[in-house]
C-alpha cells in the first residue's frame, strides 16, 4: 500500500508521542494487583495488646452468634433471601471469616481514638505499643495488615506526631532486630497541604538511614477529612499533589466521614457515610486518583451495634430491646457499606468488633450477587484474548479484563469465594495468583 508520510517524519511524530505516552503510563499504571484489606479497625493505642486480633475476633463471633443465631434471623436483618439458600451461604461464610481472620487490618490510634494526653503519657504509650507489636510478630498473632495513626502535621501537632512515630519505630526496630511487621503502614490524618506528606516522607528517609532499614520500606496512607483536601483555594483538586509529595511512599487514601461532614457544616445528626457531601468527596477522590494504583477507603458508621442493657439477669423485654438495637445498627452499617461498595470503595473502617458481622455480610452479599454474571464476562474476555493470541492480533481491552479480574481477587481475598470458584472463568490457579490480566495475556502469547 502506498503512503505519503516519510519514515523520518513518522519516527519524529512517534518519538514525541512515545515520550508522552510513557509519562502518562507512569502516572496511571492502573490498579495495584496485590491484596487490599476490606476493612481497617481503629483502636486506641493505650488499649493495644499483641493478641488483640484474636480476642476481638472471638468477641465478634460471640456477638454474631448471640444476635444472629441462624441464617433465618440473619437473612431477616440484612434483607437476604432465605428460601433460595443465599442467606445461608453468606451466613456460613461470615462465621468462617470470624473464626479464622476477623481482623484484616488494624490501626493503632494515637489521634482521635487516643486523644490529647500529657507528653509523658503518650511517650510511654508509643513505647509500650511498639513492644506489644514486636511480641505479636514473635507470637504470630498480628493481623495481615497493621499500622499506626499519628497526630496530624499541623503547626500545633507536628512535633507530637513526629515524636510519637519516632519513639514507636525506634522501639519496634530495637525489639525486633531491625524488622517491621508485614504490610506495616503509617497513617497521616487531616492532610491539607502537600508539605505535610512531604515532611513525613523526608522523616522516613531519616529513620531508614538511622535505623539501617531497607530503603523505601516505610509506607504511608493519608486521610481526606477536610474540604481543602478536595478543593484547594485555586479551584483544583490537590490529592495527586499530596501523592506526588509523598515521594512514592503513599499507598492509600482514606476518607474521614465525621471530620469531613463537620467541615461542611453538617450537623451531628446527619453526619452519615451516605450523605451527599460524602458522595461528592468520594467521586472527586475517585476521579483524581483512579488508575494511579492508590487504594481508596471509605470511613466508618458511628452507630454501634451494642444493646443498652447489661448483665446476666435481663428480662425478656430487655433482651428483645438489645436484639432490636443491634439489628437496627447492623442494618444501618450494612447499608452504608453497600453504598460504599456501589461507589467503588472496597475498604472501610470499623470501630468495634460488633461491627464485623455487618462488614462481612455486606461484602460477601455484594460479591456473591454478581458472581454468575462476572464469571461469564471474564470467561468471554479470556476467550477473546486467546483468539487474539492465535491470530497474532493485539488484545486492546486488557484494562476491562483487569477490572473483572480485580472483582474476583477482591472477592477471593475477602473470603466471599474460593479459588475453585474462580476457576469457572477459564483461568488457572497460577494465573489467578499472578493477579495481573496483562501478564495472563503475555504468558499466553508465549
Amino acid at each position: 500500500m502506498s503512503t505519503s508520510i516519510p519514515t523520518n517524519k513518522k519516527e519524529e511524530l512517534f518519538n514525541n508521542l512515545k515520550k508522552a505516552n510513557k509519562a502518562f503510563q507512569a502516572i496511571y499504571p492502573g490498579d495495584r494487583s496485590e491484596r487490599q484489606p476490606v476493612h481497617t479497625l481503629y483502636g486506641g493505642a493505650n488499649l493495644f495488646k499483641y493478641d488483640a486480633a484474636s480476642h476481638l475476633g472471638k468477641r465478634a463471633l460471640e456477638i454474631f452468634e448471640t444476635y444472629a443465631p441462624d441464617d433465618k434471623v440473619f437473612g431477616k436483618v440484612f434483607g437476604l433471601d432465605v428460601q433460595s439458600g443465599f442467606s445461608n451461604k453468606v451466613y456460613n461464610k461470615v462465621i468462617a471469616k470470624l473464626k479464622t481472620e476477623a481482623i484484616e487490618d488494624f490501626r493503632i490510634d494515637f489521634e482521635d481514638g487516643y486523644g490529647n494526653r500529657s507528653n509523658e503519657e503518650e511517650d510511654e504509650t508509643a513505647r509500650t505499643a511498639a513492644i506489644e507489636v514486636a511480641k505479636g510478630m514473635r507470637e504470630k498473632t498480628l493481623p495481615p495488615f497493621i499500622g499506626i495513626r499519628i497526630k496530624p502535621f499541623t503547626e500545633e501537632m507536628k512535633e507530637r506526631g513526629l515524636r510519637t512515630l519516632d519513639i514507636f519505630i525506634t522501639t519496634l526496630v530495637k525489639e525486633t532486630n531491625g524488622k517491621l511487621p508485614d504490610n506495616f503502614i503509617v497513617m497521616l490524618p487531616k492532610v491539607t497541604i502537600a508539605e505535610q506528606p512531604a515532611t513525613l516522607a523526608a522523616f522516613f528517609d531519616i529513620l531508614e538511614k538511622e535505623l539501617n532499614l531497607e530503603n523505601n520500606i516505610l509506607k504511608m496512607e493519608m486521610m481526606v477529612e477536610t474540604t481543602q483536601a478536595i478543593m484547594s483555594i485555586d479551584g483544583t483538586n490537590p490529592l495527586y499533589k499530596f501523592i506526588k509529595a509523598s515521594n512514592g511512599r503513599c499507598i492509600a487514601m482514606h476518607f474521614g466521614t465525621y471530620d469531613y461532614t463537620a467541615s461542611c457544616s453538617i450537623t451531628a445528626k446527619y453526619q452519615e457515610m451516605d450523605h451527599p457531601v460524602c458522595d461528592f468527596a468520594h467521586h472527586m477522590t475517585k476521579v483524581a486518583l483512579a488508575h494511579t494504583g492508590i487504594w481508596l477507603s471509605d470511613g466508618a458508621t458511628n452507630t454501634m451495634p451494642i444493646g443498652p442493657h447489661r448483665g446476666d439477669d435481663l428480662t425478656k423485654e430487655q433482651l428483645q430491646e438489645n436484639m432490636d438495637t443491634v439489628h437496627r445498627a447492623w442494618k444501618k452499617g450494612y447499608d452504608h457499606i453497600r453504598h460504599s461498595l456501589w461507589n467503588g470503595f472496597y475498604q472501610g473502617w470499623d470501630l468495634n468488633p460488633a461491627q464485623f458481622p455487618m462488614r462481612y455480610a455486606a461484602v460477601y452479599a455484594f460479591f456473591l450477587e454478581s458472581y454468575d454474571d462476572a464469571v461469564e464476562r471474564l470467561k468471554t474476555f479470556v476467550e477473546k484474548a486467546a483468539r487474539a493470541t492465535l491470530i497474532g492480533d493485539v488484545f486492546d481491552d486488557a484494562a476491562t479484563g483487569q477490572g473483572l479480574l480485580n472483582y474476583f481477587l477482591r472477592a477471593l481475598n475477602s473470603g466471599a469465594i474460593t479459588e475453585d470458584e474462580v476457576l469457572a472463568t477459564g483461568l488457572t490457579l497460577e494465573e489467578i495468583r499472578g493477579r495481573s490480566f496483562k501478564k495472563i495475556l503475555e504468558n499466553r502469547k508465549r
